[in-house]
């Protein structure tokens, strides 16, 4: 009896230390969540076959049963909401309408909801041994490319043309993503597409792009940088080269700037199918052995494929590379699985216990409604907007996109339980008393028939006329199969809204009824005629789930509209340089000399704000210190709103090539009506450090600069000058 109540008592206390019981608790150190991350990959790896390790960095991975390690794909999206999931998740804007937004806390937030509906999926799947892909915890998310070319059918997936903005909204993204607990990943994120990217989508497989070091670090690279300092799980690399070698085996970008200068230590993935085209396309390999060892050497860890990769037996058999060398690559998959407690037991990861309740819950779908009001930018207004229902006897609602659910998701997206289309909006809003009429009408595209007379003779007697077009992204998007006129392989060819729309709002307008322009797209339109002539125009890109309510809620004015672009709408193609030509002159406004239709920025309210200094910058910097000032914002108008106060540099130009003006500070505020806010500026100027051939680095540029204050990168509300010496 005494011998048994010494072992019960020694057991007790070696409850209380880890170190008493870990050869029992765990059969192998790799389980034991005591051990560094470092040390249990370093395990793991240890253990692994030749083959078990090959297998292991493809995107769809084996079981390994010997240590209960079930399947695993990597291949998971989040772009607006957890993407193509069997199961019903929240689904938010567009990600180019969540940037309209300008609000990095509701996309910080928006990131952490999704996290939370991805670890329920992931949570129900291991659960009901479902490991097929888009059940898992890597996601291959934001896509932070610079939308250099309104042309860019991809643009859609990213937060606009400034580098800053960018920056911004991709760092919040990940905090939120990947969470603040201080041992578990809540799921992992990964910037893409490294680098230098965006368009076009028919030869990304084989065209190589030349910028200049310039272009480079000032438009490709700052955001990349920003989320490698902020510790993205992981980096996505491009499809196409960059000079004259593949992104995955870019010596530049893979080895010398994000392993060496910047000291990323986490995982990179292949683009799916990028690694075949190192051999296939680019032709910068022999054979699928090549292509592997020379993207395994410089970093590319995981290949979104199936095929090349396995050829790596061959190359440690043949010499060409070392098993080491592939245990690097498989460690830091490694780190990734048990930085997201995959190996760990459920109750000591706290996201374990997220259940079905997380999908699509009351606070995630009043967070998409109101991110949804946030991303629609009013474009024009005569007085039409806010519509007083008090007259109001028929509405006409017509158009491609007035009654389309699928146009309003975007791509990469999930699916909800319900959309709310601008037709079931509006006819909500309007209740039994109002008589809506609808149709279609036309097609996105098209040749414009000999007559409208049908629906003008339908639409003539009302009171009001809605037209909802714009484009679809199953017309933009990545890599499709059209071609038809204004549209090639997922790109615009032309950046007009195709002809047959503007001739049915011609059409519309000829009734003398007045007409509002409701404008979905992933993209910036070029709408000269329509912006002389319709008399109010709402961009409210792929809107999300909630987006027919946010329409109609701004429309009826139940929420005054607060979207900013997070890009320059042109006038027309002949504004943009060539497509396939990467160099930035002329190109965004931070280097646009023509005068846009709608600038970066831009976006009406239902009332008016004034700025003024509340504390003007110095008149004199050195490089080393920071733009410290406030400024004094009021709603001077009669309605309550949100104002995105956006702060520019501008440029000394005395040397080639420096921008026009750059966003540097931004803040989204609310302010009631009759009441002012106060802003706090700091400007460090070291961000204001451009590339310079001569130093071999980014440098300060000296010189007289200006900073202003304002509602778009046009508009120079308050201005103060400044010397940097």
């Amino acid at each position: 009896m005494k011998n048994n109540l010494f072992w019960i008592l020694l057991s007790a206390f070696c409850l209380q230390f880890t170190g008493c019981n870990k050869t029992t608790s765990y059969e192998y150190p790799f389980q034991d969540p005591s051990l560094s991350v470092e040390e249990r990959a370093m395990d793991l790896v240890s253990r692994l076959t030749l083959d078990e390790k090959i297998t292991q960095m493809l995107n769809q991975t084996p079981a390994i049963e010997r240590f209960a390690i079930p399947p695993y794909d990597w291949w998971n999206e989040c772009l607006h909401g957890v993407g193509r999931t069997a199961y019903k998740v929240t689904v938010y804007p567009q990600a180019i309408g969540m940037a309209a937004g300008w609000d990095v806390e509701a996309l910080k937030q928006m990131a952490d909801y999704t996290a939370e509906e991805g670890r329920a999926i992931y949570n129900l799947s291991q659960k009901k041994q479902d490991y097929r892909r888009y059940t898992g915890l890597t996601y291959w998310t934001p896509n932070i490319n610079i939308f250099r070319d309104p042309r860019w059918g991809r643009g859609q997936e990213t937060y606009g043309e400034d580098p800053y903005l960018t920056t911004m909204l991709g760092k919040n993204f990940v905090e939120g993503l990947q969470g603040n607990d201080k041992t578990y990943l809540k799921a992992a994120g990964c910037a893409k597409h490294y680098a230098v990217h965006s368009g076009p989508e028919f030869n990304r497989h084989e065209f190589n792009i030349q910028v200049s070091n310039y272009d480079l670090w000032d438009t490709y690279l700052p955001a990349f940088k920003e989320l490698a300092a902020a510790n993205v799980a992981g980096f996505m690399c491009a499809y196409n080269a960059f000079e004259g070698q593949p992104c995955c085996g870019s010596d530049k970008l893979m080895i010398q700037i994000l392993r060496e200068d910047w000291g990323y230590n986490g995982y990179v993935t292949s683009d799916c199918g990028a690694i075949d085209d190192f051999y296939r396309n680019h032709k910068t390999h022999a054979n699928a052995a090549g292509a592997a060892v020379d993207a395994v050497w410089h970093g590319t860890d995981l290949e979104c494929g199936h095929e090349t990769y396995l050829a790596l037996k061959q190359a440690v058999e043949d010499g060409t590379i070392t098993e080491d060398q592939i245990d690097v690559s498989l460690r830091r998959l490694m780190e990734v699985r048990i930085r997201l407690g995959m190996f760990d037991p459920a109750e000591k990861v706290p996201f374990s216990r997220i259940d079905s309740t997380a999908l699509e819950s009351p606070a995630h779908k009043a967070l998409a409604l109101k991110m949804s009001r946030q991303a629609m930018v009013l474009l024009k207004n005569d007085g039409t907007l806010p519509i007083s229902k008090t007259s109001l006897k028929k509405v006409a609602v017509i158009g491609p996109n007035a009654n389309n659910p699928e146009v309003q998701l975007g791509n990469y997206n999930g699916f909800p339980s319900k959309i709310i289309t601008p037709l079931d909006g509006i006819k909500e809003e309007l209740g039994a008393g109002v008589e809506v009429y609808t149709d279609t009408v036309t097609g996105y595209y098209g040749a414009t028939p000999t007559s409208f007379a049908s629906t003008i003779n339908n639409v003539k007697d009302a009171d009001l006329i809605i037209y909802v077009g714009g484009i679809s992204p199953r017309i933009e998007g990545e890599e499709m199969d059209v071609n038809v006129a204004g549209f090639y392989k997922g790109d615009r060819t032309s950046i007009l809204l195709p002809q047959i729309q503007t001739d049915l709002m011609r059409a519309l307008k000829a009734t003398g009824k007045p007409v509002v322009f409701v404008m979905m797209t992933g993209s910036a339109m070029a709408i000269p005629w329509e912006s002389q002539n319709v008399n109010a125009i709402l961009n409210a890109w792929y809107g999300g789930e909630f987006a027919g309510k946010a329409i109609a809620d701004i429309l009826f004015g139940h929420y005054n509209p607060s979207g900013r672009l997070p890009v320059t709408f042109y006038a027309g193609d002949a504004d943009l340089p060539g497509f396939e030509d990467y160099d930035m002159s002329n190109r965004t406004y931070k280097y646009f000399k023509g005068q846009a239709l709608y600038p970066f920025g831009y976006g009406l309210s239902y009332t008016h704000f004034a700025y003024e200094w509340a504390n003007a910058p110095k008149a004199a910097y050195t490089d080393t210190e920071s733009i410290e000032c406030s400024v004094k914002i009021a709603n001077t108008g009669q309605t309550n709103g949100d104002e995105v106060a956006q702060v520019y540099i501008k440029y000394p130009q005395n040397r080639t090539g420096l921008p026009l003006k750059e966003l540097r500070a931004f803040e989204r505020k609310h302010i009631p009506a009759g009441q002012s806010e106060e802003i706090k500026v700091s400007i460090p100027l070291i961000q204001l450090a451009k590339w310079s051939e001569e130093a071999g680095k980014t440098v300060v540029p000296k010189g007289s600069y200006s900073l202003f204050v304002g509602s778009n990168s046009d508009n120079e509300a308050i201005l103060a000058s400044f010397e940097i010496k």
